[in-house]
């Protein structure tokens, strides 16, 4: 078997586990990628075609619709999707992409891929909507232009439809632009006492105890801590890790000069480096979220010390995460938020400094 059949094969078995089982695509797909040893260059393949199908599949199954009757087996629909997206999304040769995606598939199905992708090779496809042809579900576009307006929004869900680039601080770390800003707006200073109170794997806690302060980070969940342990002392950052939670974080109040809350949120601005997480996000999750990220802001309040500062941040750009957020905790915005709509270069991520007294 040659290795581009091969490579499409681990891909859809893939993508057959995303489909069909729940899987998540970053969590299945590394593990099989081990097993199936291929090449760094297959291997980037792989993960371009899952991740890629995964992303437009709304958009593949319109491209795919006009030649497809009845209900499909997962394994016949996750190699159409697949060679659909490489004839409509990437650069792979049109006979290449329908000759090695015949040949992963099973031999039962060979037939009906081989016309299906005969078909979608030569078609030119015409979307009905602009959620279909970014393929989102609709209510992600419509949330996201009635915050944004339409032209911002089309632009951001268009980016993160785009494979993300990777970004290395100077200590080896891999972190997004947009995150490394977040760290700046805290202002760490050597000695200081700082809390990162949602920290977990560590990027912007490591990034904060680099700067010389004396940072402690928490995770409500024990296994995450842990992982932004180990984090730290790969950079050998000088960094407290425990498992609490928020909003009973253990810190007598008034005792930090800054507090960092990364609060959990919907990830609308970072959907590109979650694949299936479009697909997974319900539409009354920001609402849900925005009551508890309230909750978290008003307790990280607290803890900070007269005149010290507090960041908030979180890596989507609905209203009801962010300036709602603010007005019901019954803080005042230190001048104008950091907005970062996603591009080719970083995620989304709104972050403000708050006014303590």
């Amino acid at each position: 078997m040659s290795a581009g059949v091969e490579s499409r094969k681990v891909a859809g078995q893939a993508l057959e586990r995303v489909n069909s089982k729940g899987a998540f695509a970053n969590l299945a797909l590394g593990p099989m990628l081990d097993r199936a040893g291929l090449s760094d260059r297959d291997r980037g393949f792989v993960t371009e075609l899952v991740y890629g199908t995964t992303r437009m599949r709304r958009a593949l199954d319109h491209i795919l619709k006009p030649y497809v009757k009845g209900d499909l087996d997962p394994h016949t629909l996750a190699t159409l999707r697949m060679g659909a997206y490489q004839l409509h999304f990437m650069d792979t040769p049109a006979h290449a992409a329908v000759d090695a995606t015949v040949s992963s598939a099973k031999k039962r199905v060979r037939g009906l891929v081989n016309a299906v992708l005969r078909k979608v090779a030569k078609s030119t496809p015409n979307y009905p909507s602009e959620a279909v042809r970014l393929s989102y579900p609709d209510w992600i576009v419509d949330q996201l232009v009635t915050d944004l307006g339409q032209p911002v929004a089309l632009d951001a869900l268009a980016a993160m439809n785009r494979p993300a680039k990777t970004n290395t601080r100077q200590d080896g770390y891999v972190q997004d632009p947009a995150s490394q800003e977040v760290v700046s707006m805290v202002n760490a200073q050597p000695g200081e006492l700082i809390l990162d109170l949602c920290a977990a794997p560590g990027g912007k806690a490591t990034g904060l105890a680099a700067a010389g302060a004396n940072v402690i980070g928490g995770d409500l969940h024990l296994k995450r801590s842990g992982l932004m342990a180990k984090n730290a002392r790969r950079l050998n950052a000088s960094l407290a890790s425990i498992a609490a939670d928020a909003r009973a974080f253990p810190v007598r109040p008034g005792q930090a000069d800054a507090v960092l809350l990364d609060a959990p949120c919907s990830g609308l601005g970072s959907l590109r480096r979650r694949p299936d997480a479009r697909w997974r996000i319900d539409r009354a999750a920001p609402a849900r979220l925005g009551t508890i990220q309230t909750d978290l802001l008003r307790a990280a309040a607290t803890l900070v010390k007269p005149g010290g500062r507090l960041v908030y941040s979180v890596c989507t750009l609905t209203a009801a995460e962010t300036t709602d957020v603010v007005s019901s905790s019954g803080l005042v915005m230190d001048g104008d938020p950091v907005v970062s709509v996603p591009d080719d270069q970083s995620d989304g991520m709104w972050s403000v400094r708050l006014q303590m007294p």
